[in-house]
């Protein structure tokens, strides 16, 4: 009995990650945004705009773009490891043209492992700016060439990421396992009731556990923000994610790792909804 219990839960795992991979291996006709925002900061929403990159990058065979338009010193370049930033989301507005092809666009930004590419907010410089024109005229000249867009946004109710998340085939919403945190989010999901249906049904809440512990009862939570339509996932508490630097999957815990490819899957399957 034990030896079927076991091999039955061994074929469920497999047959659970065979799906999950065919998920995020679908072909696209148009390049998929997702757009990856919070209400504040220290939410771990770059964290997981970079686990999502890496995670598509890792799955697909066309190329996969991390944009950052939080250009105030976001961390979304510290957390992919990107050494050198040259150009930013700013200056590719005004370069990019129409004729140009992938090997004219990838020299503007930052190579990644597994065929991923990232275009940073700012070059370390306090003040940087990216107004909504710039941003718009970016990322409809990039969509033709990647499969995947993620981008990490500023924290609501910035203007460029309202854009963001209006114009993107699916939102990630992050926000700390906290009180405050759950009952922050909830107030916006109630703001996003009353926009068109496909905003709050195309969007994914994920809960992260930034200490070990939180003392809150994260099943009630998700339970509490899913009445409103939206997706809930939960990121678990990682060491190697809590040291702040950058993300290498070999050291992420099985449970992270796990629930990064499911969150991964679920995005993109809402993205695939949208056209």
């Amino acid at each position: 009995m034990l030896r079927r219990t076991v091999s039955s839960s061994a074929a469920r795992e497999v047959a659970e990650t065979t799906r999950t991979a065919e998920t995020l291996q679908q072909p696209v006709t148009t390049g998929r945004q997702i757009a990856v925002t919070s209400i504040r900061g220290g939410a771990g929403k770059s964290t997981v705009a970079a686990l999502l990159g890496l995670t598509y990058a890792h799955y697909r065979q066309d190329p996969v773009l991390l944009v950052e338009a939080d250009p105030a010193l976001g961390s979304l370049p510290l957390r992919l490891g990107a050494e050198t930033l040259r150009w930013t989301t700013g200056d590719v507005a005004g370069i990019v043209e129409p004729q140009m092809s992938l090997l004219d666009i990838t020299g503007y930004l930052v190579q990644l492992p597994d065929n991923a590419w990232l275009l940073p907010g700012s070059q370390g410089q306090i003040g940087a700016m990216l107004d909504t024109r710039a941003y718009e005229r970016v990322m409809v000249a990039l969509r033709r060439y990647f499969g995947v867009t993620v981008v990490d946004c500023e924290t609501l109710p910035a203007e460029v990421a309202r854009v963001a998340l209006s114009a993107a085939q699916a939102r990630v919403l992050t926000a700390p396992a906290t009180l405050e945190g759950i009952t922050s989010t909830y107030a916006v999901l109630q703001w996003m009731q009353g926009l068109p249906r496909h905003v709050i049904a195309g969007t994914v809440v994920v809960l992260t556990e930034l200490v070990p512990h939180t003392g809150l009862d994260v099943g009630k939570a998700a339970e509490k923000l899913a009445s409103t339509g939206a997706s809930v996932q939960v990121l678990p508490y990682d060491r190697h994610l809590a040291a702040g630097g950058p993300i290498r999957t070999e050291l992420l815990a099985q449970p992270t790792r796990q629930a990064a490819t499911r969150l991964a899957a679920d995005v993109f399957h809402l993205s695939q909804k949208r056209h």
